[in-house]
């Protein structure tokens, strides 16, 4: 169990004590100075809300409402909604920010309650820790009977959000339709069952549904990984399907499935993405620390400058405004396209790949094999209480102290083509281990040659 205060918001596993899990107490706490800070800029403000499918959805969301309320700001309810959608959502409102109750990838104990600013954006690091001071003071004052905010639903952003999608002048409807996609759709009982199934339909293809029933239940494991992709892959494969397509519980990351069962890997998503952005429209890409070399390996093929960021969302799209970045986002499936909105979205994601798949017209397994082949191991060791990671991370720095490095998120270490990234986890007690080589061998070799220091330093 536990519970994880940080700039970015609240996550938590469900039940337990007040301070070690995410409990009513913490989510109260966590709103309230959200609602707080909010009241600080803004008078008279309105939050946007939308939750994930999570079992415990409901529950959070009225804890997170009501307090919002009683501190005297309206709430616009999206109720079961999407991240995407929520983001968008906020400057349409011309709301003052917005949460997204969502734990993302984690499994099905997990809640959280992840804050958005004006524009629709993550919070920067300095708004966090302004929130997290605001909590841990605890002075917060809630408005009488006569002044509490008032509460309105509204239902059909989801579809607001797709129309959006169909409109922007790189995706291609027609050409999509053209080609008589049957596309096989792993909804992992959540949202991406409200959203990416109506898109495809629009888009002209033939669905067929996995795990539809948004009830919070995750079939497997909620991260689209490979190793949680065996019956999505099976079923493409039995259903003669041309690709197949797997989100998160919350719909801001995105892999495939190519129409022979073999994964197209998520961190080949933006990849594609970007080359069909870059083949329109030249520009400078972003992706994080953490994230394939391919990206970069393609944008520059264009004649285009890529650039790094440390992990997490905001960071990226602070890096991309900061280089006018016509595309970007995370190894884990996460597609940022500016010309829709500054965020993570699998929705335009779909529609941005499919129209570059159309185009090309061959199978999806060809396109994938259109991109350098790289090979990342993706790895965590458990962070205990007595571990100084300051500490052991400069140990293995010097022990590398000739091979190019960058410690704005952690420790990255370059060997030629080939890296490893040590990192914090921002979402789970954890330290992040992901190396890339050609080959998943010298990946693995260089993973457990890391892990080997670091178990010798941890000994020591």
């Amino acid at each position: 169990m536990a519970l994880i205060k940080s700039i970015s918001g609240t996550r938590g596993t469900i039940g337990g004590k007040s301070g070690d899990n995410l409990t009513p107490l913490d989510i109260v706490e966590a709103a309230s100075a959200y609602g707080s800070w909010i009241l600080q800029t803004y008078e008279a403000p309105k939050i946007v809300i939308g939750r994930d499918a999570r079992i415990s959805g409901q529950i959070v969301q009225q804890l997170v409402v009501n307090t919002l309320l009683s501190l005297g700001i309206d709430v616009i309810d999206l109720g079961l909604s999407t991240t995407p959608t929520v983001a968008m959502a906020v400057p349409n409102e011309a709301a003052a920010g917005g949460i997204i109750l969502t734990a993302s990838h984690n499994p099905k104990q997990w809640n959280a309650l992840k804050f958005l600013n004006h524009k629709g954006e993550f919070i920067t690091a300095a708004d966090g820790q302004e929130i997290l001071k605001i909590a841990a003071e605890g002075n917060i004052e809630f408005e009488t009977v006569d002044n509490l905010g008032e509460s309105k639903e509204v239902k059909d952003y989801i579809k607001w959000h797709i129309d959006k999608i169909l409109e922007l002048p790189l995706v291609n409807p027609v050409e999509i339709a053209s080609r008589n996609y049957k596309v096989v759709v792993d909804c992992i009982n959540s949202t991406g069952v409200l959203s990416i199934p109506p898109l495809l339909e629009l888009l002209g293809c033939e669905v067929i549904l996995l795990n539809a029933e948004p009830n919070g239940r995750f079939a497997h494991n909620p991260e689209p990984l490979p190793e949680n992709l065996n019956e999505l892959s099976r079923a493409v494969t039995a259903n003669n399907a041309h690709l197949g397509i797997v989100v998160d519980p919350d719909v801001d990351r995105l892999a495939f499935v190519c129409e022979d069962g073999e994964m197209f890997g998520e961190e080949y998503t933006l990849v594609a993405v970007a080359d069909y952005i870059l083949r329109h429209k030249p520009g400078s890409t972003v992706s994080n620390l953490s994230s394939t070399r391919a990206l970069r390996d393609v944008t520059e093929k264009f004649g285009q400058e890529y650039a790094a960021s440390a992990v997490g969302e905001v960071n990226v799209v602070t890096k991309m405004k900061e280089i006018g970045a016509v595309i970007g986002g995370e190894g884990n499936g996460g597609i940022i396209y500016p010309e829709l909105h500054y965020g993570r979205d699998a929705l335009v994601g779909v529609a941005l790949f499919l129209s570059h798949l159309a185009a090309f017209n061959k199978p999806t397994s060809f396109l994938r094999n259109s991109y350098p082949d790289y090979c990342i191991s993706k790895n965590k060791i458990q962070l205990t209480p007595d571990i100084d990671l300051d500490y052991l991370f400069k140990k293995i720095s010097e022990r590398y102290q000739n091979q190019p490095q960058n410690t704005i998120d952690g420790l990255k270490i370059e060997f030629e083509k080939d890296w490893i990234h040590l990192r914090r986890s921002n979402t789970e007690p954890i330290i992040r281990i992901y190396a890339e080589s050609t080959s998943e061998v010298m990946s693995n070799n260089l993973t457990n040659k890391i892990k080997a220091d670091i178990s010798e330093l941890l000994r020591n």
